[in-house]
């Protein structure tokens, strides 16, 4: 297999985090003989700094060219000042507009050793396995008209939320797609007793729905999910929603894993994939090698599920990470212990279980 994989480090902790996603990329690739390029470029605060724009044009090239994106992640404090398109966040939006990816994958799970991490109680999070499914390219995010005007002395801002039925039925195939493979069951997540938006995602997601007849469908009004998700997540397999709501829903998710530094997501669907940790830069704790990379790293394991077919090397870096976990190591975000490591300490301990795993298997196959 050969991969050029773009990778944009951004802002903060990005850095950090993305090179330990290289790291473990890096040695599948050196384990299944694999031909991975890697070509960095700057996006958010740093392009902005060296470029002047959050998303040069030679990075979307770049992208463009790639057959997958890895992000670390982009904003800074030092950058708030900047408006329209020299946000940060507007340089994110036009990535993922330009590279087609309508569909945003953001798995919650909690693993067994990480219960305790929550603080929600263990009865309730344990054996928790949610998969979001957010519409990314429509909704208020892209939605036109949107301004900030001015009348006089008084200012009025607004922005559309907007969809059409070509949208949200493709993004509703990914979910029924996705939950055909694992527990069976859409919650499709609307406002639909107050938008009119919502009303269209609810008859267009019971009429995909009739192409699916294995998988159940329910709806759920986002407030209501909200509250579920932190008294009752085990009702849920995969929740489809559109994109303001699967930005906060996912978000809240974290908190069945322990940290939201364990989260991780894939935008597919279009162009080009692109992957990246759900946390944002974390400016805070930058160049202190404490944030968690297991967000990025598992980011990195979806890159090779869903733009390289590669399974078993997906899954081979999620059981690493399971069995690093397993042996009580942790990052600050994840508590207190008589384990806790840094970033860099967490990443050699995943290629090390990555290295130790293989070799095993090669002994096992030998005899």
């Amino acid at each position: 297999m050969k991969l050029k994989i773009a990778v944009l480090p951004g802002d903060g902790v990005g850095g950090e985090v993305t090179a330990q996603a290289v790291r473990v990329l890096e040695t599948i690739a050196k384990l299944e003989n694999h031909e991975f390029e890697f070509v960095e470029m700057p996006v958010g605060g740093v392009a902005i700094k060296a470029k002047n724009s959050p998303l040069p044009d030679e990075t979307l090239e770049t992208c463009l060219a790639s057959d997958a994106v890895l992000l670390g992640a982009v904003g800074s404090p030092e950058y708030d000042h900047f408006k329209g398109e020299m946000r940060c966040e507007a340089g994110l939006l036009k990535l993922r507009s330009r590279l087609g990816a309508f569909a945003n994958l953001r798995p919650s799970a909690c693993y067994e050793s990480l219960a305790d991490c929550s603080p929600l109680k263990r009865e309730i999070v344990a054996g928790a396995d949610i998969l979001i499914v957010r519409e990314l390219l429509g909704g208020l995010y892209f939605g036109e008209p949107r301004a900030i005007e001015a009348f006089g002395e008084s200012r009025e801002a607004y922005n559309t939320m907007r969809y059409t039925t070509a949208e949200v039925e493709r993004v509703a195939r990914v979910a029924f797609e996705a939950a055909k493979t694992r527990g069976g069951k859409v919650t499709s997540v609307d406002k639909a007793n107050v938008l009119e938006a919502s009303q269209l995602w609810r008859e267009t997601v019971i009429e995909v729905s009739r192409d699916y007849p294995e998988v159940r469908l329910e709806h759920l009004y986002v407030d209501a999910c909200a509250m579920a998700l932190v008294t009752n997540p085990k009702r849920f397999d995969v929740i489809l929603t559109e994109n303001l709501f699967g930005d906060i829903l996912s978000d809240e998710a974290a908190v069945l894993t322990g940290s939201l530094g364990m989260l991780a997501s894939a935008s597919i669907g279009g162009r080009v994939g692109l992957y990246e940790p759900v946390h944002g830069s974390a400016p805070d704790i930058a160049g202190k090698n404490i944030a968690n990379p297991i967000g990025a790293i598992s980011s990195a394991a979806m890159l090779l599920r869903y733009s390289a077919n590669l399974e078993q090397a997906a899954r081979s870096i999620e059981e690493a990470i399971v069995s690093v976990l397993s042996q009580g190591y942790r990052t600050k975000d994840l508590g207190a212990s008589e384990k806790s490591i840094g970033t860099s300490e967490m990443g050699d301990l995943i290629v090390e279980n990555l290295m130790e795993t293989r070799e095993v298997n090669y002994s096992y196959f030998a005899v």
